[in-house]
Order: structure tokens, then sequence, then C-alpha cells
């Protein structure tokens, strides 16, 4: 069992940049699922109430609410996604959410900021590097940090896809198709990355890069969010695997209503790994 070469757009629940799983009906399906264990992440950074904040990568603006609640009404709070439908959505939810906090949302390219030297305290970025090669990893790495004072934060969040598993079940299956995938450059190698992004904010000048892996774990029953989520994520994946090369557990995954369906057992159960890296930036010479 071998995946395809994916490209852009080959995986799926793409938004009008042709990048995979961004559209925002898997994006908000995705946060609604690990809602706790994101706003764990989250918490875990240090925003501070008076802090001016970037969310780069914001996708339809899920966590916007969150950092205006931490930055406060003294705060300031930004946002840029690369589609602008998801920039779109994430302006009118901070306004429809957060009355009286105004974030500016803009449509852009996390490696090439409109914004300032030193324009903000901290940089949030979640589940976003997963789609730059290295050499575009650093370079919006290297943005993050020009925009942040010395002294502040750079956050990046990111999904670490060797620690999925689905079971019951071979709990192999998802790490070993992510190990084939991942033998292309691409998505799938990104997804794999996520382990040793201390090493890359290190590399762009980062000081003190602190690293944690969180776990979202989901046992049956699984809530409504994550039955809906973590069934299509599955299909999506299996139809990476040409049809006549798909084993029982794939065919079974393939089909979200399957009475088989592992999600759907008793004992049904399913995991991934959340990578929090932070690191700060130097105090200027």
């Amino acid at each position: 069992m071998s995946p395809r070469t994916a490209t852009s757009g080959a995986w799926g629940l793409a938004a009008s940049t042709g990048q995979d799983f961004t559209h925002h009906s898997i994006v908000d399906a995705h946060f609604e699922a690990c809602v706790e264990t994101y706003r764990k992440a989250l918490d875990l950074v240090g925003l501070r109430p008076g802090w001016r904040v970037l969310d780069a990568g914001c996708g339809p603006g899920d966590f916007l609410p969150w950092i205006c609640d931490l930055v406060g009404p003294a705060g300031a709070v930004s946002a840029i996604d690369l589609a602008p439908e998801n920039a779109d959505l994430a302006a009118r939810r901070v306004s429809e959410s957060v009355p009286g906090v105004a974030a500016d949302v803009r449509t852009g390219d996390i490696r090439e900021l409109p914004y300032p030297d030193d324009a903000f305290d901290a940089v949030w970025c979640s589940n976003t590097v997963q789609y730059l090669d290295d050499d575009s990893l650093l370079r919006a790495l290297a943005e993050f940090r020009r925009v942040t004072r010395p002294g502040g934060l750079v956050a990046v969040k990111d999904l670490d896809a060797r620690l999925i598993t689905v079971q019951p079940g071979d709990p192999d299956l998802f790490a070993d198709f992510f190990r084939a995938a991942a033998a292309n450059p691409g998505y799938a190698r990104q997804l794999r990355r996520s382990g040793a992004l201390y090493r890359y904010l290190r590399a762009a000048g980062l000081e003190s890069a602190r690293q944690r892996t969180l776990l979202a774990e989901h046992f049956a029953p699984l809530t409504e969010a994550a039955q809906e989520f973590y069934s299509r994520a599955c299909a999506q994946l299996a139809a990476q695997i040409p049809h006549g090369s798909r084993t029982d557990a794939w065919r079974v995954l393939a089909d979200p209503d399957h009475p088989d369906h592992p999600l759907r057992s008793a004992d049904g159960y399913v995991r991934e790994g959340v990578v929090l890296c932070v690191g700060t930036v130097p105090a200027a010479q």
C-alpha cells in the first residue's frame, strides 16, 4: 500500500489558495474537535494584557476571540491569512464575538508580512507552517522575528502526524501511511517535521526555544464534533490510497458511515499530537 504522490489540492478540502485542509469547514471542525487542547496550547504561550499580537495564518479566525480576551481592551490584535475568504470570515467573527474590539485582519503571505519592524509583542502561528517547505518555513520565521520587538515571543503550533492513531485496528496504520507519503517532498513530509520545530526557531535566531507536545485524545463515545471531523479526515486520507491497493482497514475508513468503522466502536479511540514551540526575539544589540 502506497499513498499517491500528493501535490497542492490533491488531499482535498482546499481553500481558494489550493492548500489542502484549509477550507473553513474542515478548519472549524478540527478546532471544535480539539478545542480544549488548543486552548491549553495558547495559554502556554504567555500572552499578556496590553500586548500587540499577530495571528499569522489565522485561517477563519477561530483563535482570535481567545487572543482578544487575553490581551484585553488595552491590547491590539492583528491577523493575516493567504485565503481572502478566510480573512473575511475571521474579521466577521471578531466583530461578532468580541464587541468593542477591532482586529486588523488582512490577506497576505506570512513569508512577506506587511508590517513594520518591532510592530508586535508576540506572533502566534497555528497549523500553518505545515504548508511550507524548509526554506519557506525559515523565511516565515525570519519575518515573525522581524515584526516582533526584542524580548517578544514567537509561538508556532502544528500537528505532528507521527503521533496520529485510530483504534481498534493497527496502531501504526497512520504512521506508516505518513512515512510512505513523506518519501516525496511536500505536505506529508512537512506534517512529520513538527517534532523538530525548536531547531528551526533556533536557526531563525530565536532564543530559549521551548517545545512541548500535547496529545488531543478522544475516547468512545466521541463527541459529535470529534466524530464528524475524524471520520471525515480518515476518509480523505483513505482517498489517497489507489482503490485497488486499499487494505480492508482503509476500505472501512473510506466510508465514515461503515458499521465497522473503528470510531463507531465501543472501544473507539483517536489521537493526534499538537506541538507548541515558543522562542524569544533576542535583545537589541
